[in-house]
């Protein structure tokens, strides 16, 4: 799952809903009965994903093979590689798929208010299952306003790669004085001056250093109880920003654009950690997998992420997301869609399943503990961060994508030197998130 990639689509998704709310009905036919025999009749339902990679889509297949050995009459026909906008477009035009699957948890609040998912509370009463299967922290991303419109299949957690060869016998830094010391002391230069190896890429703009990403590292935090902005009044984001910025200063702005940019694809085989340009990186779980299939020689460790020095009870935690699956409005066979988003997000094999081929994080409890699951140390790093109870999500808001993007140009504009004044620019944010939200009616 690729949350860095997701921000700027997931961006538009307000104004395609607002479209959207009379497409479809709000009742769900079909649900099935508690304790009834389901019907045996054979159905073909329809399932949109956003899996691409061979190795996701192989083990897709794989985990869905399983569904179709355990009720043989539902054919399953899949389309890969499907953004969020394609969905609500489909819903729009009163034809969507049976299940759609989103990488982007960004979206729930919209999927859920509008009504473009359908409600599953009656689901998951007939089927039974208690949502206590779930770690708790994933509650704040699959429900909105108390309606729970999707379940999590899979989770994201994000950490520190560290290459061990670049280290050079040095332990990961647990705090962020530590992690500019190293970033510092790691970092190799041309005889021009110009950023030959960096220690670490402070940088906003670098990949997965987004701000819900680093957010854990200081506690900051995103909303009050109300929905409106608590950045501005939070300290912890200038505490964050004002670490970035001095380290930022330390490489030099422009030194470390022209670096950056020499980079390839984050997602590809040419990622400068996997190619030894980094030493230290924040990324996802998943990022084991591409490893493996990219750069199995690669010397490396994983860690949780540095913290504030002034609080080490954060340490440990992160920041979990996930993919999220659903039922559409107009659904036409909701009952059968039912059993596969049940499947897929309740049964322990299937997520081991997946979980052993892509490397995201098992979303239930009883796949956590599995024996199944593989738990090398790289791996186990995540799988204890998710576990973490100082680990923190982003709760699902109307304009999560706009905050996120409002505050991601804050810190581009602030890191640069085109942004002097932090508090002036953190109560800019604020106001811009408050406005936006007083137009999309309290969030």
């Amino acid at each position: 799952m690729r949350s860095s990639l997701l921000l700027a689509a997931a961006a538009g998704l307000a104004v395609l809903a607002s479209a959207a709310c009379t497409a479809g009905n709000e009742t769900a036919p079909g649900v099935p009965s508690a304790g009834g025999t389901p019907n045996r009749e054979p159905v073909t339902i329809t399932m949109w994903h956003g899996f691409s990679a061979d190795n996701e889509l192989k083990a897709f297949d794989d985990a869905l093979a399983g569904f179709r050995a355990k009720y043989p009459w539902i054919t399953v026909k899949t389309t890969k590689a499907v953004q969020d906008d394609q969905i609500i477009q489909s819903v729009r035009g009163g034809n969507p798929p049976d299940v759609a699957l989103s990488f982007t948890t960004d979206s729930v609040a919209t999927f859920c208010k509008t009504g473009l998912f359908q409600d599953l509370a009656p689901y998951l009463s007939s089927s039974g299952i208690d949502t206590a299967v779930f770690p708790k922290v994933i509650a704040d991303y699959t429900e909105y306003q108390g309606k729970r419109c999707v379940m999590p299949m899979l989770a994201d957690t994000y950490g520190l790669y560290y290459n061990k060869k670049l280290m050079k016998g040095a332990q990961p830094p647990k705090t962020l004085s530590e992690l500019a010391d190293l970033a510092k002391k790691l970092t190799v230069r041309d005889k021009d001056g110009a950023i030959k190896v960096a220690g670490f890429n402070p940088s906003a703009q670098m990949y997965e250093n987004v701000p819900i990403h680093t957010a854990p590292m200081t506690g900051a935090k995103w909303t009050n109880p109300d929905g409106t902005s608590a950045i501005g009044g939070d300290p912890a984001w200038k505490q964050l920003m004002t670490w970035q910025k001095d380290l930022v200063d330390w490489f030099g702005y422009d030194d470390l654009e022209k670096f950056r940019k020499t980079f390839g694809d984050e997602f590809s085989a040419d990622n400068p950690f996997m190619k030894g340009r980094v030493a230290m990186a924040i990324d996802g779980e998943w990022r084991n997998a591409m490893i493996a299939a990219d750069a199995p020689g690669l010397e490396y460790g994983t860690a949780p992420l540095p913290v504030a020095d002034d609080k080490p009870q954060l340490y440990g935690g992160g920041f979990i997301a996930g993919t999220v699956i659903g039922i559409p409005r107009g659904a036409k066979h909701n009952a059968a869609a039912w059993e596969l988003v049940k499947y897929l997000t309740t049964d322990t094999d299937a997520l081991v399943t997946l979980s052993n081929a892509i490397r995201n994080v098992p979303s239930t409890l009883p796949a956590l503990r599995s024996p199944k699951l593989d738990k090398d140390p790289n791996f186990q790093t995540f799988l204890d961060i998710f576990a973490n109870p100082a680990s923190t999500t982003l709760p699902a808001h109307i304009n999560s994508a706009f905050n996120q993007q409002t505050l991601q140009e804050a810190q581009e504009a602030w890191e640069s030197g085109r942004a002097t004044d932090l508090d002036a620019l953190l109560a800019g944010v604020d106001k811009k998130i408050d406005d936006k939200l007083k137009l999309t009616a309290g969030g």
